[in-house]
C-alpha cells in the first residue's frame, strides 16, 4: 500500500505540473535518443529530480526529464531517459514511471532502446515482437498492485500486433530500414561474452541490450498497450572484431537520429488511441 501511495503522490504532481489533458500516448527515449524531443511543439518539461519517486540515470545520453508537447496534432508524455537495474535500482524503482504513467491515463506506450545486433546491422532499426527475460529479476515479485493488475498477467503478446505492423508499413513507406526480431534483456553493465551472443543468435534472438523489458512486463500488468523499437547501434560481442563501448552507441544513434525521428513521428500520428 505503501509503494501505491507513491505512485499516487508521483501522478499528482506530474499532473500539477504538466497539463496532460488529452495525454493517452507515452514515449519512453533510451540511450542517446532524446534528441527526438527536439522536434516536440510547445514542449513544457519538468527534471526527474523534482517528481516524487522518480530517480536519477547516471549514463551519458540520458537527459532525466519528463516532459510534454506534441507531435503534429498529437499530445503526448515523453520520457527523455530511464534507470536501469545495473546503476543499483530495484526493479520496483526501475519501473515505477511506468506504473505512474498508468495512473495519469497512459494507455499506449512506446518503448524505444539502443541495442547490439546480433541478426541486424549497425544503423538499423528493429520493431520488437518479443522478448527473452529469463535473465530479468522479474518486476512483478512482491506485493501484487491489484490495483493496476492481476496476480499472475498473460505475457503471450505483451508487444501489440497492430502496432507492429503499422510501424513496418510505415518504414517501408518512409524507405527507412526496419524489421521485426526479439530483444533479449541482460543485466548488465558489462557487454555480453562471444558465447553469450552465440547462444542467443542461435536461438533466434535479433538484439540485445539492459532496459525495456522489465517495463515492458510492468505496462502488461496494468494494461497498457506496447511496442518496442530498438536501435540497432553496434554489432553484438563476437560479431564485431572491435571492443564494444558506450561512446559507439551514443555516435550511432546520432547518425540515424533522423531516420528514428521521422519513423517515430509518422508513427505517432498514425496511432489510435
Amino acid at each position: 500500500m505503501e509503494y501505491y501511495n507513491k505512485i499516487l503522490n508521483s501522478a499528482r504532481f506530474i499532473s500539477e505540473n504538466l497539463d496532460l489533458d488529452n495525454v493517452s500516448l507515452a514515449l519512453v527515449l533510451g540511450s542517446g535518443l532524446s534528441f527526438f524531443t527536439d522536434s516536440l511543439k510547445e514542449k513544457r518539461a519538468v527534471g526527474f529530480d523534482l517528481i516524487p519517486g522518480f530517480n536519477l540515470s547516471k549514463v551519458i545520453g540520458h537527459n532525466n526529464r519528463l516532459a510534454t508537447g506534441y507531435v503534429g496534432s498529437k499530445k503526448i508524455l515523453v520520457m527523455e531517459g530511464r534507470i536501469h537495474y545495473y546503476e543499483g535500482y530495484n526493479m520496483q524503482e526501475v519501473t515505477f514511471p511506468i506504473r505512474v504513467m498508468k495512473e495519469l491515463g497512459i494507455n499506449t506506450l512506446i518503448l524505444t532502446n539502443s541495442a547490439g545486433g546480433i541478426q541486424g546491422l549497425s544503423g538499423e532499426l528493429m520493431v520488437i515482437k518479443d522478448h527473452l527475460d529469463v535473465f530479468c529479476p522479474n518486476p512483478l515479485i512482491g506485493s501484487n498492485i491489484d490495483k493496476q493488475g492481476t496476480r499472475f498477467p498473460d505475457m503471450s503478446q505483451i508487444y501489440s500486433k497492430e502496432l507492429i505492423e503499422m510501424t513496418i508499413n510505415k518504414a517501408k513507406q518512409l524507405n527507412i530500414s526496419a524489421k521485426t526480431g526479439v530483444y533479449a534483456y541482460l543485466t548488465g553493465p558489462s557487454y555480453e561474452t562471444p558465447f553469450d551472443i552465440s547462444f542467443l543468435k542461435m536461438i533466434g534472438v535479433g538484439g540485445v541490450g539492459m532496459s525495456t523489458v522489465p517495463e515492458a512486463i510492468v505496462a502488461k500488468h496494468c494494461g497498457i498497450r506496447v511496442l518496442g523499437i530498438s536501435c540497432i547501434t553496434n554489432s553484438a560481442a563476437g560479431i564485431s572484431k572491435m571492443p564494444l563501448s558506450h561512446e559507439e552507441v551514443v555516435a550511432t544513434t546520432a547518425k540515424v537520429s533522423q531516420d528514428f525521428s521521422k519513423l517515430l513521428a509518422s508513427v505517432i500520428e498514425e496511432i489510435k488511441l
